[in-house]
């Protein structure tokens, strides 16, 4: 396991060897450097798109309607963020 620096360090250098060598690491690596490489699922835009529907509902309690539908279309536009980051590092 390494440690925060460590990883820090690893992410800089895998930076500074795709932008110099990009072919290089297209062959090592498949090419598809935007995909995480864990496979986890993106749960801060989880997170986030939950908060803010919660938002939405207190906004649709209090009476604003139209800031309430808003809101709510934020929320669906994160969470299907998630679902394209998610079905991406898949």
């Amino acid at each position: 396991m390494l440690s925060k620096e460590d990883n820090r360090r690893l992410a800089q250098l895998e930076r500074q060897l795709q932008r110099d060598d990009p072919e290089f690491c297209a062959r090592m690596g498949g090419g598809n450097f935007s995909v995480s490489a864990t496979g986890r699922p993106p749960l801060p835009l989880f997170i986030i798109a939950a908060v803010i529907a919660v938002a939405s509902l207190v906004l649709g309690l209090v009476g604003w309607w139209i800031a309430a539908a808003v809101v709510a279309a934020w929320s669906v536009a994160t969470a299907i963020a998630g679902a394209f980051r998610w079905r991406n590092s898949r």
